[in-house]
């Protein structure tokens, strides 16, 4: 990721959490509030926060259209919990307009309310380098309806919690709270 430039999106969320980790991970980023600044970056991160306030403010700032023009041109993109939720085609419990990048149906707070956090280690399959990886989760989506071009990369209680569909990655944990830059060097994996 040397050299690389990240925006991180900075509507809502852990935005300097995933800075760091970006940095850690040889990249650097930069808060992107605008269409414009979006030329300016080779990947993008959707943090978690509430997805309806953020898909709100994705509209309020004219960013619907630039963001599904980022990743048609082949840059990827990473959304972990309400990133992720943006990230789907189809949303359930309490739906919010989403991007319709992933092929995937995100439910909403599946694993319960505020008080329902938790994090658990998660079951990488394969070799895909994120043996030992610790997930927090928050209010966190369920991802469900995997369409076929959807890759499974970890799953916690055999439910798939980090995806990858061409160049969008979607994590319904927080990986920038465990501190653990692997899923964000998967954005040019």
């Amino acid at each position: 990721m040397a050299g690389r430039r990240v925006g991180i999106l900075g509507i809502q969320g852990a935005v300097q959490k995933h800075g760091r980790l970006l940095e850690a991970a040889g990249a650097s980023s930069e808060i992107v509030l605008h269409p414009e600044e979006l030329e300016t970056v080779d990947a993008l991160v959707l943090p978690g926060g509430e997805s309806s306030t953020i898909s709100k403010g994705i509209e309020r700032l004219g960013l619907l259209e630039p963001i599904r023009e980022f990743v048609r041109q082949g840059r990827p993109v990473l959304g972990t919990c309400a990133g992720a939720i943006l990230l789907a085609k189809r949303c359930r419990n309490h739906p919010v307009p989403t991007l319709g990048l992933l092929d995937v149906t995100a439910c909403r707070n599946a694993y319960g309310t505020q008080v329902d956090s938790f994090s658990s280690g998660a079951d990488p399959g394969g070799d895909s380098g994120l043996a030992g990886m610790r997930c927090v989760f928050i209010r966190a989506p369920r991802l469900e309806d995997l369409g076929p071009d959807v890759e499974v990369l970890l799953r916690v209680d055999d439910w798939p919690v980090l995806v990858r569909q061409a160049g969008v990655l979607a994590s319904t944990f927080h990986p920038e709270l465990a501190g653990d830059p692997r899923v964000h060097r998967l954005l040019w994996a």
